[in-house]
Order: C-alpha cells, then structure tokens, then sequence
C-alpha cells in the first residue's frame, strides 16, 4: 500500500483551476457528444464540423430541388392590392365605408381602389399590376401566393417572423437555419450574405443573426449602397503585403489560433471568432472578384440598371452561380414600402427602382439554366388594408391616399427551386383584407422553403436551453400543391 495514500496534498490555486477547468471542459465535451448521438439516431443534421469545416456542403434529408435562395425582401410591407392580387370590389365600394367584415383596429376609413391597372400575362394569364412589367414578363414561371398570413400588424414582430420564424425572441435567421443543415459550396465566400443598402433595416442585425446557432452561421452583412469592392468589403485587400507575406502570416497565426483553441476545450465563441478570422482570409482570394459587378460587360450592366438595386441583384446572381448558399436582398434601409400616404405615388416609384433588375435576374437565372436549382421569393414582412390610411396624432400623413398595415391577407410570390408557375394559390377576401381561401402561415411558407432545399422542417433542429429549436417552432406544414 502506498505510504502516500493518506497524507494531504498541498494544490494551489492555479492547480486547482486547471484541474477544475480540465474537468469542466470534458463535461462540456461529453455534452456536445451526447447531443450529436442524438442528432445522428434522430436524423437529425451534424452538428458543425471544425473551424474550417463548419460551413462543408452536406447532404440534405432527400433529395433535393434546390441548392440555394435569393431571398427579395420588400421592407415595409408592400401593398398586395396594388401588385399581385387585384379586387374588383374596392371600385364598386370606392370612397364607402366597407360592409362590417373588417375587425376594428384595421378599419381605418373609406373603400381605396388601386390607382394601378392589372393584366393578364402570359400563358397562364396571372393577373400582375403594371408596376411590374419586367417581373410580368416571367409570369409563366411565377407562384403568387395571395393567402399569406401573419400574427400581429406591427413591422418589428413580422419581421421576425418572416426573417427567424418567432416574433418575440431573437432566433436563428433562415439563412442561418440553411446554412446550418447544408453548409455552403464554396468555402472563399460566406454562406449566407445580407444586401441592404444604406444601413440596417427596423431590428437591425437581428433579420439575419445565427442566434444560438454557432456563429460561422451568422449572415454577412453587405452595404450595397456602396460601389466599390473595398467598400462594399472592408479589408478584402491588404494595404502593405503580397498574397505570398500574407500565406505565410495567416498559415503561422492559424497554427497558433488552432493549438489555443485546444487548450479551451473547442469553446464554440472562441471557435466561432476563429472561424469568421479564417473566412475574412479565404474571402480575400474571391470576395473581390465576386462583388465586383465592373467585371460584367456593359450590356448586361445595363440591362440590371445602374442604380442600388441593379447593382446588388447582379451581386446575387454572382454570388449564387459561386456557391453561396442563401442571399437575402433587401429594398432599401428603415420601411421603403411602408406607403401610409400617396401610395399611387410612392409604390410607383419603390416599383420602378427594383423591378428592372428582378427581371434581369430572372432573366440571366434562366438562360444560365440557375432558376431550377435557385429559389427566388418576393415579399414583406406582411399587406396593406383595402382602406385608405386616415391621418392619426403622432403621423406625418400629409395625402389621404394611403394604406394602413394588414396582416391578415397578403401575397408572396416565388420563382424557380422545384416550385409550379404560372399560378396564383389561395385568395384574400373580395375586398383583399383576409385570406380565406387555402390561408398559408408564414410557418408553412418557411417549412416549403426548406422542402425544396431537401430539408423536413421537424429534423432540422438544435438543441438550446434543454429543448430542440427549429425554424418552424412546433408550426409549419409543406404546401405539397406549390411543388413542381
């Protein structure tokens, strides 16, 4: 028996936590393994791989019919009754008080009919507003779903919703949720990117963060309202050294990152802070060239526009045919398309700044042979009501010719990924106000997203806080009639 057995042990305090904290970390390591047991016996998609492998591709749950989004965000709410979903009643009831269908806190004033003129297009004859002729042009390949609904007419909540999938708390973005189950093709670019020109829009950050999701996850923001590639991507040049000094700097300060990382246990901030440190040096390699829309010839310049929104739609092309994996392409900074007055007026000019370069990216999709494997939805965050706004104290309403927000009926329209064109699913009421007819959640909306990515809604989980999240909450169902 040993002499030593039973006399006592001197340990200091640094000793102690280092013992401590050896112990702690493989609490943290069982942990992190027990979840992946269990994420794989589920199936479930794999946990993120290493630093350098977290955002690999993987495998979908089944086959798949897309392998990436361009998300067109209309910030504010766009008017369903003044683009995709038109209502004879609103002329026959124009200046009217409106029968007693509409709840109390949406009535607002009298009967406004859209000062814009609808037609029919192509082969399937769907009815589109003549504020997007270049979009209409595409009518055969669109799905203008015209029975949205949301939760509660305020931006910051519907936002959220649409954006994370929950109006109340911050939660994965869809973009991270992709990301997360399907990594990314091209590992010298982000792999899910967010276009706002200008600055953040209403909840900031909060539209495309990765939440509690690991951080490679996150989306990367972009200011399109700039036009050159060191603006649009901060220090995607070195000022001082060549590509070579910079290997062998960024080779030497990753063996040191990686050997520290060890010692932490695989911390997921540190190991995400890592991450994003060796992403910004492969972005340097592509992410100039990617951004770069000088590098396009004239014409096809020219055929997006030369303003904010062609410039950031031929980014998303570009970024789509490089492998990423999920563009979200806002309209602008604050609430663009939230036309509380002169909505003839301003839809009009909100319309003309974007629907050109939408049809050009259409357009380039399509003879790239991109639109079948790209899933491309417009929308807001919800509608507008089928009355006319009426000044209240507080607003700045100057012309009586407005929309208040409504979200009970509103309309959404995708293109490409495996979903049907030509067709318009679902109705609004006779007056545009509810959808009564096939209604859709945004849940199911999200839940079909991830379908055509060959992802099930209810398998792609993370385990937070003692449950499983997902995008969809415990909500959701795949809209079986949208797919190809």
């Amino acid at each position: 028996m040993s002499t030593h057995a039973h006399q006592p042990t001197m340990v200091t305090r640094r000793d102690a936590l280092l013992r401590t904290g050896l112990g702690l970390g493989w609490l943290g390591a069982a942990s992190l393994l027990e979840t992946e047991a269990a994420a794989v016996n589920a199936g479930v998609a794999p946990a993120p791989e290493p630093i350098h492998r977290s955002l690999a591709p993987r495998a979908p749950h089944f086959p798949a019919r897309a392998r990436a989004v361009i998300h067109l965000f209309a910030n504010g709410g766009p008017s369903h009754l003044d683009t995709f979903d038109r209502k004879v009643a609103l002329e026959k009831y124009a200046g009217q008080e409106v029968p007693g269908t509409l709840p109390t806190e949406r009535r607002t004033g009298a009967a406004l009919p859209s000062p814009f003129a609808f037609r029919r297009h192509g082969e399937s004859g769907l009815e589109i507003s003549d504020l997007f002729p270049s979009v209409a042009r595409h009518a055969d390949r669109l799905l203008v779903v015209r029975s949205m609904h949301a939760d509660v007419p305020n931006h910051e909540p519907s936002l959220m919703l649409m954006n994370c999938g929950d109006s109340r708390l911050v939660r994965p973005a869809a973009g991270a949720w992709v990301t997360y189950g399907l990594g990314t093709e091209n590992q010298n670019l982000p792999g899910f990117v967010a276009m706002c020109p200008g600055g953040y829009p209403i909840k900031s950050t909060e539209n495309w963060r990765n939440a509690f999701l690991p951080g490679a996850y996150q989306g990367t923001y972009v200011d399109t309202a700039k036009r050159k590639v060191e603006e649009l991507v901060e220090n995607v040049r070195h000022p001082f050294l060549d590509r070579d000094a910079q290997r062998r700097q960024f080779d030497l300060t990753t063996a040191l990152d990686r050997k520290h990382l060890a010692t932490r246990a695989h911390d997921p901030q540190l190991e995400a802070r890592l991450a994003s440190m060796e992403l910004a040096w492969r972005m340097q390699a592509e992410a100039g060239e990617a951004f770069d829309v000088t590098r396009e010839p004239q014409h096809v310049r020219d055929r997006y526009g030369d303003d904010t929104q062609g410039r950031q739609m031929l980014i998303a092309r570009r970024l789509v045919e490089r492998g990423v994996r999920y563009v979200q392409v806002w309209h602008g900074e604050g609430q663009p398309w939230d036309s509380h007055d002169a909505i003839g007026k301003n839809h009009a000019r909100l319309a003309k700044e974007c629907d050109q370069a939408i049809g050009a990216l259409l357009d380039d999709l399509v003879a790239m042979g991109l639109l079948e494997s790209t899933l491309v939805l417009w929308g807001g965050e919800f509608g507008r009501t089928p009355t006319v706004e009426l000044p209240q104290p507080g607003t700045d309403i100057k012309e009586i010719s407005g929309r208040d927000h409504n979200h009970h009926g509103f309309s959404v329209w995708m293109a490409g990924g495996g979903v049907k064109g030509g067709m318009a699913y679902g109705a609004t009421d006779e007056l545009g106000f509810k959808a009564v007819d096939k209604p859709v959640h945004v849940h199911d909306l999200q839940a079909t997203l991830l379908h055509c990515l060959g992802l099930d809604h209810t398998r792609l989980t993370f385990r937070h806080s003692g449950r499983d999240f997902r995008l969809t909450d415990i909500h959701g169902r795949v809209i079986e009639d949208w797919l190809a």
